[in-house]
């Protein structure tokens, strides 16, 4: 039988086992499942239903996000068409998400990133520090598409939405205790209730202590002794956060949010496949590294937000203002051997401060936001490459200030009976001023971080774009959404605080051939979609063709160096165009049975080139015919949901299939991310009194190996053999027990 019909037969068993004859019971999860979605992505003055919304939309709520034991974003990471929300694996938390074709692809901090993470309304400035562990979640939205008209930043690939839960008038609280094969402890709870006539708080804290999921093998048998493993990967986490919540007046609300949080964590499982000194299969957890590694991450934010309802157009006017300081160190093994050849300390040093002020409201029949953005980071980044066994060294990094200027507007207009046009814009200038220190030119042991770095390239550089957005939406006689719609987005110029390049261009000999600075990247989206609603509610089923063109595509590619171990480049590679078309249901076949599933399917290529991506002195059709990084061809889902009431309670079962085709992970296409079928189930009894509830679940059931990156490395560095690759490993089976008490 083959590896994949097992993998079919499987999942049908377990669904099939879940449709069992069911009893009547007073509460159903199912309802809690099924119930109208809202969204606050939009920004309009109330949350919209999600099928009201012309525009791609992945919603959860705080029920899905139960449901699907959801600890960070990463464990959504295959459950919607067209999109991965992976990390990179180079060191923990830096998020290299791509939708819809368009993503990053380096754990380079001076990235900015095509799908922007916002949480409670802040961006996050950085990739690093992105996919560590969520906890007391309101919801989730992940939005597909340009989103360049009413979010901070022009994001060309789309946004992830993340809002924490508000303090409650009303006292309660929760306590949540899980244990996963690992040994992987969790501990999480809040208490809320009202401190005053006009004061609510809420106290949340998160707890993680990890022994590690992997085996790193030590060496062969010695005496008669067997192999050697130790537990590897540990690490532990801690959040706090607390929140106030003042009701100011009938009209008005101020709330205000802070949380700290600390990371301590071993390295990367790094494995190397195909190299000269050890050569584990690809389908394996098998590795084998001298290097433990080091991952420590504290961060602080403040979130203020003030809300204040207004008699002008029946609006409201908003306010949000983020701080967030974040500073992590890494040290990861590259060479991915149990040899001392190849490591790279790293230390990333940010802060940041944002404002959002918009209003929200109704002028006759049209509803309007609009409003004006701030955003400010500056960071500093050093990086390390102890080579040879510390025989030889590189030192470099870089600092950059940031400012972002931002003025938006978007109205949408009835022009006839169910029929509206969508007209929107944003005039975004983006300023930033970079100094670098090239890694491959000698200098003394010294920190850009510190400030104790001599510079080689200093740059300031601007952009100024206009983003418009033109859609029109029309409800049929069914209830059936149909959209059309054009957005352009922009993703600014920047700089490579990974310098390795001192290579001349063979053009002008004058000019280096990758430069540490690259150009804007532009992206023409259109969309046609329809959002179908079942009779009777009981599902819907959602539809959406998509074409991006991109010009001056921002590409990140990293090659084997014999000196420098990889080096790594950002570049305009040139034009490209994507196309696709996704789908998504939820079906609730009976009261107590759902069934829900998702396609996405995407074609992309490069339609021009002005860079020679496999670097064989010429660009001509072999580079055309490279595949696009990180884009999967095929993703889809399928699953189940399926709860009956017992003697003792609420009984709830889940099963779920996502799949995700392999994709290039180096733009000369050499190294490769393997396709995954992931397998997701759980079973949860909820007592009758519904303040208890213990959980069974298991997550990757398949065992699928997957890695965040897969880096060539030179088939010698100096005189050392190495070869192979530097492979990050993701955890494979996990199998947990939750328990929780509601109160």
């Amino acid at each position: 039988m083959s590896h994949s019909l097992r993998k079919i037969l499987l999942t049908t068993a377990a669904i099939s086992l879940t449709a069992l004859p069911a009893l009547a019971h007073a509460q159903s999860s199912v309802d809690a499942l099924t119930d109208e979605i809202v969204i606050v992505s939009t920004k309009k003055k109330n949350a919209e239903n999600v099928q009201d919304v012309p525009l791609a939309v992945s919603a959860y709520g705080d029920a899905q996000l139960e449901a699907l034991k959801v600890r960070n974003l990463e464990s959504l990471a295959y459950s919607m068409p067209n999109v991965s929300l992976d990390q990179i694996g180079t060191a923990k938390g830096i998020a290299n998400f791509q939708i819809r074709g368009l993503g990053i692809n380096s754990s380079i901090p001076s990235v900015d990133p095509t799908v922007g993470v916002f949480v409670d309304g802040v961006y996050l400035g950085v990739n690093n520090g992105v996919v560590l562990d969520n906890f007391d979640l309101d919801s989730i939205e992940v939005l597909r598409g340009p989103q360049g008209i009413l979010f901070g930043r022009n994001v060309t690939g789309g946004a992830v939405v993340i809002n924490t839960k508000n303090p409650s008038s009303e006292f309660g609280g929760e306590v949540k205790v899980a244990v996963e094969t690992g040994l992987n402890k969790y501990v999480q709870g809040y208490v809320t209730g009202p401190l005053g006539d006009r004061i609510a708080g809420k106290l949340a804290v998160y707890y993680n202590e990890d022994d590690g999921w992997f085996k790193n093998y030590l060496g062969g048998p010695t005496l008669g002794q067997p192999d050697r493993f130790e537990e590897f990967g540990a690490s532990k986490s801690i959040i706090v956060r607390p929140s106030l919540r003042f009701d100011l007046s009938d009209n008005a609300t101020l709330v205000a949010k802070y949380e700290h949080g600390e990371v301590d964590a071993q390295g990367p499982a790094a494995q190397n496949t195909g190299g000269l000194i050890v050569d584990y299969p690809r389908d394996s957890f098998l590795f084998s590294i001298n290097e433990e590694g080091d991952f420590a991450a504290d961060w602080d934010q403040v979130t203020l937000r003030t809300d204040i309802d207004v008699a002008f157009g029946d609006g409201r006017i908003t306010n949000i203002t983020g701080w967030r300081q974040f500073e992590n160190t890494t040290v990861s093994d590259i060479d991915s051997t149990p040899l001392e050849l190849f490591t790279a300390p790293t230390h990333l040093k940010q802060e940041q401060l944002s404002n959002e002020l918009r209003y929200a409201g109704t002028l006759g029949q049209t509803d309007i936001s609009a409003g004006i953005y701030y955003f400010q980071q500056d960071f500093g980044y050093t990086e390390i490459r102890n080579l040879l066994g510390g025989a030889l060294n590189f030192y470099g990094g870089g600092k950059q200030d940031q400012k972002t200027y931002g003025v938006f507007a978007q109205a949408d207009f009835p022009i006839q009976e169910n029929t509206k046009l969508i007209v929107g814009g944003r005039f975004t200038k983006e300023e930033k001023d970079a100094r670098i220190a090239t890694l491959v030119l000698p200098k003394p042991a010294c920190s850009v971080v510190e400030n104790t770095c001599p510079y080689d390239f200093v740059q300031s550089n601007s952009w100024n774009n206009f983003s418009p957005k033109l859609a029109i939406e029309h409800t049929d006689s069914n209830g059936d959404l149909w959209y059309a719609s054009y957005t352009k987005g922009f993703r600014a110029g920047g700089y490579n605080f990974r310098n390795t390049s001192l290579e001349p261009d063979p053009n002008d000999p004058t000019q280096l051939r990758y430069p540490p600075n690259f150009d804007e990247e532009t992206v023409n989206a259109f969309e046609v979609g329809l959002k179908h609603t079942l009779d009777d509610n009981r599902g819907y089923l959602n539809f959406a063709v998509f074409s991006n063109q991109v010009s001056d595509m921002q590409l990140e590619g990293n090659f084997p160096d014999a000196l420098t171990g990889v080096a790594q480049v950002i570049v305009n590679a040139g034009e490209a165009s994507i196309f696709g078309i996704e789908a998504e249901t939820r079906y609730r076949v009976t009261d107590s049975f759902i069934l829900t599933g998702s396609i996405g399917w995407i074609d992309a290529k490069y339609d021009s080139l002005d860079v020679d991506l496999n670097a064989d002195g010429n660009i001509d059709d072999i580079d055309l015919g490279l595949d696009l990084t990180r884009v999967a061809p095929l993703t889809y889902s399928i699953g189940a949901l399926y709860e009956r009431d017992t003697t003792f309670g609420l009984l709830t079962s889940r099963i779920g299939l996502n799949h995700r085709d392999g994709s290039a992970y180096t733009f000369n296409n050499n190294g490769q991310l393997p396709e995954a079928d992931m397998v997701d189930g759980s079973i949860t009894l909820l007592t009758r009194n519904d303040s208890v509830s213990i959980s069974l679940y298991g997550k990757n059931l398949l065992d699928e190996v997957t890695i965040g990156g897969d880096t060539q490395l030179p088939p010698a560095l100096g005189p050392a053999p190495l070869g192979g690759t530097f492979s990050p490993l993701n955890k494979g089976r996990v199998v947990g027990l939750e328990a929780k008490y509601s109160f």
